[in-house]
């Protein structure tokens, strides 16, 4: 089970803790690493790919990005390796020449500013790709799975843009994942309302009522196990936890609050409905510590073993 690594923005924390996960999974799991080794810190032992077994040194599929690394300052000279290496992630990973994809933090800007990059991150671009019209982000640690229907947009817009479709193929994603990357035979979804109490039978707001009821009722009727739409303060504390496999949500903050309280350091993006599995640490490129030893690894090194076992589940 081969992980290739992209290398993200090289100005930012990607690279320390490439290498730190290596260190720490080389006996474990075979990496690979794409990007400019001129950009890997002093002394990292690396080997170009096919001339190490990568435990003594770490496999590194070459690129030359034409300008040296400065930690914290990213350089729009780099924006088209930094794209490139995605790109060439994912033909590794289709191509069979690898088991799964993990992407270390990008700076959005740098890329826009670099590369005229079109998308709005990673998430959009692996779905370009892959050639899928939709796909869910889900955060996920040991203790919870949560999925966003809405994400990166302001609260304001969110009545507007969460429609039954977008409900339905979120609730539909996430089932087909929790089945085909997580290996759980017969999924249980908990979805969250939007409205404080889940809307208290129309007094704090109608959208449970005429939207995400009938959308949950329709499900049900599929077989799907989900239950709510739920009051969201009375949905993540351990023994409501322990009563689902993941929680959908209806806005960013929804979901990603209690499972950053609950593991700041341990969670791992994943994208849901690629047809190859891709995951990456939940966490940005942390300019302000870049090249001073202190990033800690600790979610690179879960998306890594998640990427693992969610390969070994599709077989």
């Amino acid at each position: 089970m081969t992980i290739v690594i992209s290398c993200g923005e090289p100005a930012g924390i990607g690279p320390e803790i490439a290498v730190a996960a290596w260190a720490a999974l080389k006996d474990e799991i075979p990496l690979q690493w794409i990007g400019d080794p001129a950009h890997l810190p002093d002394g990292t032992p690396w080997a170009p790919m096919g001339e190490t077994n990568g435990r003594e040194s770490l496999a590194v599929i070459a690129q030359d990005f034409g300008a040296p690394r400065v930690p914290g300052t990213p350089n729009a000279k780099h924006a088209q390796g930094v794209i490139n290496a995605i790109r060439l992630g994912v033909e590794r990973v289709q191509s069979g020449q690898a088991s799964a994809l993990c992407t270390a933090p990008i700076h959005k800007a740098a890329l826009q500013d670099g590369a005229g990059f079109a998308y709005p991150g990673h998430t959009e671009y692996l779905a370009a790709l892959a050639g899928v019209d939709s796909v869910v982000m889900m955060l996920a640690c040991d203790a919870l799975r949560v999925v966003p229907a809405t994400i990166h947009i302001p609260l304001c817009e969110v009545p507007e843009q969460l429609t039954a479709a977008t409900l339905t193929d979120t609730i539909l994603t996430t089932h087909a994942a929790l089945r085909r990357d997580f290996g759980i035979e017969a999924p249980r979804i908990a979805v969250a309302g939007l409205n404080p109490h889940a809307g208290e039978d129309g007094k704090m707001g109608r959208e449970e009522i005429e939207m995400i009821t009938p959308v949950l009722d329709a499900l049900r009727a599929e077989g799907l196990a989900i239950s709510g739409p739920l009051s969201a303060d009375t949905m993540f504390h351990p023994a409501a936890r322990a009563s689902y496999d993941a929680a959908v949500c209806m806005y960013h903050d929804q979901a990603l609050i209690p499972i950053k309280t609950l593991d700041f350091s341990g969670g791992v993006n994943v994208t849901l409905g690629l047809p190859f599995v891709r995951t990456s640490p939940d966490h940005g490129t942390a300019f302000d510590i870049a090249g001073k030893g202190t990033a800690d690894a600790t979610s690179m090194i879960a998306a890594i073993r998640m990427a693992r076992d969610m390969a070994q589940a599709r077989g």
